[in-house]
């Protein structure tokens, strides 16, 4: 019996050679930045991913950028009542990326 890394790279051999490789999107690019991607599960990394080159973004990405928004507003922030308001935001905004982390676990486990 053959081990996955050596069906893969069997696998990558025959499509090179069938040139199934050739000509794709993106091919000499970089690949793009993503930092978060380590932080979520390679299933979801994908399911974000196919959605975004869809041109949907999820409720669990956006408001992750609106929680490192307002992160940086409260590090730039010196006046303490404008703190304390962004403060209740963030607040805000991480409760309601948790739900919306809680409610994507709750449905893959059915």
């Amino acid at each position: 019996m053959q081990r996955w890394d050596r069906i893969a790279e069997s696998r990558l051999r025959k499509a090179e050679a069938d040139g199934s490789l050739s000509n794709l999107s993106g091919a000499g690019k970089p690949l793009p930045d993503r930092p978060d991607a380590g932080l979520v599960d390679t299933g979801t990394a994908v399911g974000h991913r196919i959605m975004a080159e869809a041109g949907a973004l999820p409720r669990e990405i956006s408001l992750k950028k609106e929680l490192q928004a307002l992160r940086e507003q409260y590090a730039a922030e010196s006046d303490p009542v404008a703190k304390k308001a962004l403060m209740a935001r963030m607040a805000e905004v991480q409760m309601r990326l948790g739900m919306e982390q809680d409610a994507r676990r709750a449905f893959f486990r059915t």
